[in-house]
C-alpha cells in the first residue's frame, strides 16, 4: 500500500491528515492532467485509450515526488467514451502507485441515490475508479452533499467543495445572498464555506479537514465575504495559476493567513513545451512554491 492509500480502507488516516503530509514533503504543487483535443494534437498523440494513457503517464511521471497531487479533469477522458474511462483508470492506478494524491476533477453533485452512485464510483476503495478526493457542486444545497461525505469520510476520502469560482458567470450565482436559514444574509458561497467549516470541525476537530474548497486564485475572496477565518480548517484547491493569469509569487497577497492550505492547481501552463518539457516545468512550479511560502 503506497502513501497515497494508505488508510482508504482502514479509515486510520484521513485525507486532510494525508494531504498536509504530502503538501509539506513535496510541495503544494497539484498537476492538472487535461488532455485537450488541442495538445493532444500538438502532442502527436491520439484521441483514444493509447493516446490518453500515454498523456496521463507523461504528467503522472513528472508529477511523482514533486507534488502532493494530479488532477485528472474527467470530462476530457470521458469524451473518449469507454476507451476514455479505461485510459482514467490507467492513470489513477499510475499516480497512486506512484504515491501521488489523486483528485477527480468530475464536479459531481445530485440527490439521494444518484448522487450516492456518483461517491461510490470516484470514492468507494473498491471502484476501479476509487480516487482520493472528488470536486462537487453544492448548489443543490449542502444538505444534498450528506451522502457524498457521508462515503467519503467512510473511505478516507475527500471533496473538494465548489466555493467562489473564477468563471465570470459564477459570480452572480455565488454572491446571491441566503435568504432563509441560519446562513441568511451571507453570500451563497460564504454560506457553503461555513457549512464544510461546519463539518470539519466535527468530524475532524483542529486539523486540517478532509473537506476541502474550491477557491479561484484570480479572485479577491472579500468579494464573496469569504474570510480566513472561515476557512481555517480546509485545504484550498486553487484553480488560475499559470495560464489564467494568477501567479504563483503571489500566493501569499492573494490567500494571506491561509496561503500554507493551498494546492496550486496549474494544467496548461506546463503542456507547453511538449512532453520532454513537462518534468522541467514540474519542477520549476515546485521551487517556485516552495519560495513563495518561505
Amino acid at each position: 500500500m503506497t502513501s497515497a492509500t494508505a488508510g482508504r480502507t482502514g479509515g486510520a488516516v484521513s485525507f486532510g491528515t494525508r494531504l498536509q503530509s504530502a503538501m509539506r514533503s513535496r510541495s503544494a504543487l497539484c498537476v492538472g492532467i487535461d488532455p485537450h483535443v488541442a495538445t493532444l494534437d500538438a502532442w502527436g498523440l491520439s484521441r483514444d485509450e493509447a493516446g490518453l494513457t500515454e498523456f496521463g503517464a507523461v504528467l503522472v511521471d513528472a508529477a511523482a515526488g514533486r507534488a502532493a497531487a494530479v488532477k485528472p479533469q474527467v470530462a476530457f477522458f470521458e469524451a473518449a467514451g469507454s476507451s476514455g474511462y479505461r485510459a482514467l483508470e490507467t492513470t489513477i492506478r499510475r499516480a497512486r502507485d506512484a504515491g501521488l494524491l489523486v483528485i477527480a476533477d468530475a464536479k459531481r453533485g445530485d440527490i439521494g441515490t444518484t448522487g450516492d452512485a456518483y461517491a461510490a464510483a470516484w470514492l468507494d476503495a473498491g471502484s476501479p475508479l476509487a480516487s482520493d478526493a472528488l470536486t462537487v457542486s453544492p448548489y443543490l444545497g449542502f444538505g444534498a452533499l450528506a451522502g457524498t461525505i457521508r462515503t467519503a469520510r467512510t473511505n478516507g476520502a475527500g471533496l473538494f467543495v465548489l466555493g467562489a469560482t473564477s468563471n465570470p458567470e459564477g459570480r452572480s450565482v455565488q454572491t446571491a445572498l441566503v435568504q432563509e436559514g441560519p446562513r441568511s444574509g451571507v453570500s451563497l458561497a460564504a454560506g457553503m464555506v461555513d457549512d464544510v467549516a461546519d463539518d470539519n470541525r466535527r468530524a475532524d476537530g483542529a486539523g486540517m479537514g478532509s473537506l476541502g474548497l474550491v477557491l479561484g486564485a484570480t479572485l479577491d475572496l472579500t468579494d464573496f465575504g469569504i474570510t480566513e477565518r472561515a476557512v481555517a480548517t480546509s485545504p484550498v484547491l486553487a484553480p488560475g495559476f499559470g495560464a489564467q493569469g494568477a501567479r504563483i509569487e503571489d500566493l501569499r497577497t492573494v490567500f494571506g493567513g491561509i496561503a500554507d492550505q493551498v494546492l496550486v492547481n496549474e494544467s496548461r501552463g506546463l503542456l507547453g513545451d511538449g512532453p520532454a518539457g513537462v518534468r522541467r516545468l514540474v519542477a520549476d512550479r515546485a521551487e517556485r512554491i516552495a519560495a513563495a511560502l518561505a
